[in-house]
């Protein structure tokens, strides 16, 4: 087990000595400063396990050095003892003040400032070992919230999810007369695919199409699986003329992707496009069913092709 390293900030050398060879004695790396700005220094880079400061320093007080410590990121965490030859209750209030865990009245007894310094070790160690188990707790909550909200199979948006961006970006347009386009986009002959070539290499194309629609689209468009292979993009501020021109920029792109293990297929996709404001369009349910129906429209009029409603 890897020793405990101290940093001792003392300016009387021969008290220094005095305190390290007693805590290398105790088991513990010791490493020395003789003023405040150095012994920051110190406690910055060698990122020591618990500092022992004195109060009284040639360039600073020790309650400032301390106070420095507990507002930087990188030592806030670090335990400092305060050590001094003042005892009275006003000396050590300023000291607590200032950040202090501990303090300790000069001279000290061997014994009870490696009782002192074995405390707030353990207390550090504790604080630490919480904190490693939050940040678990938490990285398990964030993995609990991605599965409510994503694809497992292509790792974009869920229909969920997008139900409720679609929401809000519907209520927006709405509100400020904004342009939003919807695609739907649905992939040719899936279940042909499927067939000759296997589940394993149709659930392939489902995630590659969904890494190229993500490439294609900007960071503010919302692409998600819809269910099955349908697919769906939401654009705001996008008109309906532009949204054509991407949903057939987009379907070219597929139509020239080489997909693995389809043996020189071309895959292709039909898109059916609806755009806002459109005084037909007064429902988040009517938008969809719009765009849809211009898809099956896409579908019925040979497929891979763009259809706008």
């Amino acid at each position: 087990m890897a020793k405990h390293k101290i940093l001792v900030i003392e300016d009387n050398k021969t008290q220094a000595n005095i305190v390290k060879d007693n805590l290398t004695k105790n088991g513990y790396d010791v490493l020395l400063a003789v003023d405040g700005i150095s012994g920051f220094k110190q406690a910055k880079t060698e990122r020591p396990d618990l500092v022992l400061l004195d109060r009284v320093l040639p360039d600073m007080d020790g309650n400032e050095v301390c106070r420095w410590m507990k507002l930087d990121p990188s030592t806030r965490d670090i335990p400092v003892i305060m050590l001094t030859a003042r005892s009275t209750s006003s000396d050590k209030v300023a000291g607590l003040e200032a950040g202090a865990d501990d303090y300790l009245p000069k001279p000290f007894d061997e014994t009870e400032l490696i009782a002192r310094i074995s405390v707030r070790l353990r207390s550090k160690s504790q604080q630490d070992e919480l904190k490693k188990k939050n940040r678990q707790l938490e990285d398990m909550l964030s993995q609990v919230e991605n599965l409510a909200v994503m694809d497992p199979l292509t790792g974009l948006f869920n229909r969920r999810r997008f139900e409720t961006i679609l929401g809000n970006e519907f209520r927006r347009s709405v509100r400020y007369h904004s342009p939003l386009s919807l695609l739907m986009l649905d992939i040719d002959h899936f279940k042909i695919i499927n067939d000759t070539f296997g589940h394993q290499t149709g659930d392939a194309v489902l995630k590659e199409c969904a890494r190229l629609f993500h490439d294609l689209v900007r960071q503010v468009d919302t692409v998600a699986r819809y269910g099955g292979e349908e697919f769906v993009i939401l654009s705001p501020n996008i008109t309906r003329d532009s949204a054509f021109q991407a949903a057939d920029r987009i379907r070219k792109a597929i139509e020239a992707h080489s997909f693995p293990g389809v043996e020189g297929r071309s895959i292709t996709i039909s898109i059916g496009v609806a755009s806002m404001p459109d005084p037909a369009l007064d429902s988040e349910e009517k938008f969809i069913h719009s765009a849809d129906m211009a898809m099956y429209e896409a579908k019925k009029k040979g497929r891979n092709r763009v259809v706008s409603a």
